[in-house]
């Protein structure tokens, strides 16, 4: 586990944790109470609720836990089945770590396992073009959950991975002022007295995390370390440590892209074993 915890306390400012998250690179953060744990906040929280500003709102609360005596695999097999990135560490009430995917990746890196990822360890994925608008990118991460996506060029050939750690790298806090209107009337009626007398409205400011208006090929990483469908288990997750990345593309002997490895797929293998 990593002993030394980046942690943010309620009550707290969301722009606090962004900018946690563009300088350190992870992907969460604990949230506290009093010293106390309450919660996890992720990258995907702020993409998916720009607006709001609240911590106790942002973070996903009572997160799941696990003992620092626990073995490995109990914590592979909680990641996957609950479909998360990490796991505070706790002990006696306190938290005294926190295990993540990757973490998990690296002890696997070191156990030289020659199973082929072919099939087992891969999924099907889809690609978008270079030219996607990077708010565009955002929702389309937001609606598929997935948190990596391969990026092509006009030609189809795999040109970068545009990744959630990409989007908040790039993101930034707008604060804008916005009108609602309360009026009674209705578009039969705006001319008469009592439409006019019962018009109303009021302005509030917003302050949303914002993607830029400008193409995913200017935020994606372009440097794509790919791998082929007959790589090692233990091979693929020393790349991803090297690299530290989540993901890996997928090639065939064309160099063509066929799927894609996630390091959460690749875990499973302590379970299975």
């Amino acid at each position: 586990m990593t002993k030394d915890v980046v942690r943010v306390e309620i009550p707290g400012s969301r722009d606090d944790v962004l900018k946690i998250l563009k300088r350190t690179g992870i992907s969460g953060v604990p949230v506290q109470k009093s010293g106390k744990l309450v919660g996890i906040i992720t990258r995907k929280d702020l993409l998916n609720k720009p607006e709001e500003t609240q911590l106790g709102l942002l973070m996903s609360p009572d997160p799941v836990t696990i003992r620092p005596g626990s073995k490995i695999q109990d914590a592979a097999k909680l990641l996957t089945e609950k479909n998360i990135r990490r796991l505070p560490v706790v002990e006696n009430g306190e938290l005294v770590g926190i295990i993540s995917v990757a973490d998990i990746v690296n002890a696997i890196a070191q156990l030289k396992i020659k199973d082929e990822i072919r099939g087992k360890f891969t999924s099907k994925t889809f690609a978008l073009w270079e030219e996607t608008p990077l708010p565009v990118v955002g929702r389309i991460m937001e609606i598929s959950g997935y948190e990596a996506i391969p990026i092509l060029d006009k030609s189809n050939m795999l040109k970068g991975i545009i990744s959630e750690r990409d989007l908040i790298r790039h993101s930034m806090i707008e604060d804008s002022v916005e009108i609602r209107d309360f009026s009674n009337g209705t578009d039969d009626d705006e001319w008469t007295w009592e439409s006019i007398r019962d018009l109303h409205t009021i302005s509030y400011g917003i302050s949303r995390v914002q993607l830029p208006l400008k193409a995913v090929k200017y935020a994606m990483i372009e440097n794509v370390i790919a791998v082929p469908v007959n790589a090692g288990v233990s091979e693929c997750a020393l790349k991803m440590k090297r690299a530290r990345v989540d993901q890996l593309p997928v090639v065939n002997g064309n160099q063509r892209l066929v799927s894609m490895l996630f390091d959460r797929e690749l875990i499973k293998i302590l379970i299975d074993n």
